[in-house]
């Protein structure tokens, strides 16, 4: 069996661009070989990566960047010459590219639709992108989203149930560097730590947890990890609060650096508002060190899946400061609650999150596909 990731970016930065890798990762590491083939970012030259005897990444320039998404026109001609190499191609959404590449290379074979979002802010390039997307919707063989919860409930595959079906995200457990947790855990001696990361972006609702400092006492410490277009007026919200002591964006964070946050905080909060939000890898990297989640409720997305209420964490109404603190103190102050959804967090994560069991649905999935 010979399997093609197709989709966004290398280097691996966003959420969907992992899922892509650590599939490939996991499925070569298993003797099956599966390559993938997506468009540059942040100016990567274009090259054919051998990450093992089972697995190469092909990485094609971008060259043209039209209504906010980027384009690799020569991902047409490499898919036509390598797609008959392959059984199945599975596609990663929303990517109007790698949907344009599969559509003009003319393949006969399995197509696997990886649907991890809708497209909702968007507004131009899913009117231009319509038709494309439409064709993929039907020319797939299967559809499959993160969570049971979120291609149920898109508008666009509601038609199609017949063949949906899911494979939740898995990564491994985060490994962190002790001297890094141990700077942080001294740094913030004393304090109940709440670590949250994501691009500072509206999505993420990271004003809601930045007003929630001002129902915490100054025995809490909200740590805020990521870089975006929002950070000047969330600097601005958190002075014009004064709540400089109990609030700290601390900017673009490495891996190495993000999974000592993991390690060293106490609680994660996930404050996203809307279904943009489908799945969020974060909470399921925090829930494999052990760390219970907070999670606002967002209709249609699958975060409150991921996060389960009272087992994993704690699910509060979104857009509610006041109610986040509340949780927040709920954790901060009971200890038994805090330590029964400690446990639950680290056993939801290796039952459901644990890159094994993602690599083993979609296996799963293939073999059902091809038979």
């Amino acid at each position: 069996m010979k399997i093609l990731q197709l989709g966004k970016f290398y280097p691996i930065r966003g959420g969907v661009e992992k899922v892509m890798y650590d599939i490939m990762l996991g499925l070569s590491e298993r003797g099956i070989q599966c390559d993938m083939l997506c468009a540059s970012t942040e100016g990567h030259p274009q090259q054919n990566i051998k990450v093992n005897d089972f697995a190469t990444v092909f990485v094609i320039k971008t060259s043209l960047n039209v209504a906010a998404t980027k384009l690799a026109p020569k991902m047409i001609s490499k898919l036509r010459k390598i797609a008959a190499n392959y059984d199945i191609i599975h596609i990663h959404h929303p990517d109007p590219m790698a949907t344009l590449a599969l559509f003009m290379a003319g393949y006969k074979g399995k197509v696997i639709l990886h649907w991890h979002s809708d497209i909702l802010k968007q507004k131009t390039l899913l009117y231009i992108y319509m038709p494309l997307q439409t064709w993929l919707i039907k020319r797939a063989d299967m559809i499959v989203g993160t969570t049971p919860v979120y291609v149920q409930q898109s508008e666009f595959l509601k038609d199609y149930e017949h063949k949906i079906n899911f494979i939740p995200i898995g990564v491994l457990p985060i490994d962190a560097d002790q001297s890094i947790v141990q700077r942080i855990k001294n740094e913030n001696k004393g304090k109940t730590l709440i670590f949250s990361l994501g691009r500072l972006v509206e999505y993420k609702g990271f004003e809601y947890l930045i007003e929630s400092a001002k129902y915490l006492s100054e025995d809490y410490r909200i740590i805020i990890g990521g870089k975006g277009p929002l950070q000047e007026s969330l600097e601005n919200l958190i002075k014009l609060n004064n709540l400089q002591e109990k609030v700290n964006l601390i900017g673009f964070l490495s891996d190495e650096e993000a999974y000592a946050y993991f390690m060293a905080t106490d609680i994660f909060v996930l404050s996203s508002i809307i279904k943009t939000e489908a799945f969020a890898i974060v909470q399921i990297e925090a829930m494999s060190c052990s760390k219970p989640i907070i999670t606002a409720h967002i209709p249609g997305s699958g975060v409150s899946w991921v996060n389960k209420h009272n087992t994993s964490g704690l699910i509060c109404n979104r857009k509610n400061p006041q109610e986040l603190a509340e949780c927040i103190k709920l954790l901060g102050e009971n200890k038994d609650l805090y330590n029964k959804l400690s446990l639950g967090a680290k056993n939801r994560y290796q039952e459901n999150f644990h890159r094994n069991v993602m690599v083993d649905k979609t296996l799963q999935l293939y073999y059902m596909l091809i038979k």
